[in-house]
């Protein structure tokens, strides 16, 4: 089966699943997207801007620099905005008011990108460029329309693309469809950007510490991560915690022969991989000792809500080439409910044309944990740390010297990361929620669903110990972005439908009569 083939058949799949009788759409919407069909050319052209922006969090100029373009465009909207920092890269407070609004929403994005490997890429990733489809369904280049005429079906190739530079633009754009309709806005609208999410938001609780007060609101929207696989619109209560850990086990202090030291001098690559192998079942089931002991169960409430969610597994397997899959048959839903121990690349000498005949050094792994409520990172990090004492290695935080390595059977440098935080999960039923999802059900596309929680990570915790506002996530980017990886991208018609999605909360949120 070819690539397109494979596609289309996993769109016609996504498309019987969003198929639901629309309602009638609401006037304003009606100027709103009318509006946006005229100014393509310009929404497209201003993301394209902010896209070129290198925005690795580690070079502050760069961030400077993306900041400093994000508080124009927001001041050309009439808000005021300023950059704050703790020591790391900046963010970015904004606040806009409405004549007579009596609520106010919080909304969160992040401008700041993963690093990038250029060469990976099938196009510069700051170089923003449009595909008629995916790379895996191959997808062509298409020439930047000069007159509009974007087809929503198209793909835009860049660095930040769909995690998460589009809020920006998308808001804005309602924004600015709403004032050329002279249609009201309900809410005032504060926005806290985050140049520093890629990297674990390090200082974001030296920010929340001083800034707090300038941040309260009657709700807050997490706007980051991707929209379910089924393409339907959600609203998600909850985000998994994150840490990270670099191991390293060790051979000789230098590569020896594999012919003439084989069988007698230990081989650090084959410690690591039984090392890893013995953190996980054969279904992929975390089985390190008191690892997840602590982790709350699913409620009755959320495994309703997951059962009533499309179940997206057979059209994945198809799309992304999976003759199995991990959980022993269990949803996805449900298992990134759990905790997750994923290993996000090994490094021992060289492979294919580079491979030597020897035995490494040493063999390192970058491990990427993911926790869920009720788990802690000082309990993750104990629960490891028996696991490998338990495996007869002497932990160290430092290189070892020739020394250490005489003085003991296995070692093992453990090199924990900063920005380690907790996972968040909020109810799905509190009157805010209710009142979201209304709106959200009224302009159309079916039925908004309610999903217990994201795979991914974000230090909403954090959030949710400085600040009052119920905390729900509202994310718009498609599924199949790239994020985090080579050719991320978004989905002309994600940041389309993000306009009118935005522009719903800001015109219905405020309204009496939206309770």
């Amino acid at each position: 089966m070819t690539a397109r083939l494979r596609h289309l058949l996993f769109s016609t799949t996504l498309c019987l699943a969003v198929t639901a009788p629309s309602l009638a759409t609401p006037s304003y919407l009606e100027d709103v997207q009318a509006w946006r069909a005229n100014n393509e050319g310009r929404i497209m052209g201003d993301f394209r801007d902010l896209l070129s922006m290198p925005n690795v969090s580690a070079n502050a100029a760069d961030m400077h620099k993306n900041a400093d373009w994000i508080m124009a465009y927001l001041g050309a909207r009439g808000f005021t905005s300023e950059t704050v920092s703790a020591g790391g890269a900046p963010y970015i407070l904004a606040e806009r008011k409405a004549e007579g609004a009596q609520k106010t929403v919080l909304i969160y994005a992040h401008f700041d990108g993963q690093p990038v490997v250029p060469e990976d890429w099938s196009s510069p990733p700051f170089s923003p460029t449009l595909r008629d489809g995916t790379i895996e369904a191959g997808g062509q280049p298409v020439e930047w329309p000069t007159d509009g005429g974007f087809d929503p079906e198209w793909r835009l190739f860049a660095r930040s693309a769909g995690d998460d530079k589009a809020p920006v633009i998308a808001l804005m754009a309602a924004i600015d469809a709403l004032t050329a309709a002279e249609r009201d806005i309900s809410v005032n609208i504060k926005l806290i950007l985050d140049g520093e999410e890629e990297a674990g938001s390090p200082t974001l609780p030296d920010i929340l510490a001083e800034h707090a007060d300038k941040l309260q609101a009657d709700l807050m929207l997490f706007c980051d991560g991707p929209m379910h696989q089924s393409r339907k619109r959600q609203l998600v209560f909850g985000v998994r915690g994150d840490m990270g850990v670099d191991i390293t086990t060790y051979g000789a202090i230098r590569p020896l022969h594999s012919g003439h030291y084989g069988n007698w001098a230990p081989n650090p690559a084959d410690r690591l991989m039984r090392l890893l192998s013995g953190m996980k079942d054969a279904d992929g089931r975390i089985i390190v000792p008191g690892y997840s002991d602590d982790v709350a169960p699913i409620s009755p409430a959320e495994q309703a809500a997951i059962d009533a969610l499309p179940d997206m597994a057979t059209a994945l397997k198809e799309d992304l080439a999976l003759g199995s899959t991990d959980g022993a048959g269990a949803r996805i839903e449900e298992l990134i409910m759990e905790p997750a121990i994923v290993v996000r690349g090994i490094r021992s000498a060289e492979v294919g044309d580079k491979g030597r005949n020897i035995i490494p050094s040493t063999a390192t792994a970058s491990l990427d944990l993911r926790l869920v409520p009720n788990q802690t990172p000082e309990g993750a990090r104990a629960s490891l740390t028996a696991y490998f004492e338990s495996a007869g290695y002497y932990l160290t935080g430092e290189t070892p010297t020739p020394d250490m390595l005489r003085a003991h059977e296995k070692v093992l440098k453990v090199d924990w990361k900063d920005g380690a935080y907790a996972a968040f999960r909020s109810s799905l039923d509190g009157a805010e929620a209710k009142k979201l999802k209304k709106i959200l059900d009224g302009i159309g596309d079916g039925e908004t669903l309610m999903t217990p929680t994201m795979g991914g990570s974000l230090p909403i915790y954090l959030f949710g110990n400085a600040l009052d506002a119920p905390i729900i996530l509202l994310p718009i980017a498609n599924h199949d972005n790239n994020q985090h990886g080579r050719d991320e991208n978004i989905r002309i018609r994600n940041l389309f439908d993000a306009i009118d999605t935005y522009a719903a909360v800001l015109v219905e949120f405020g309204r009496p009569d939206a309770e």
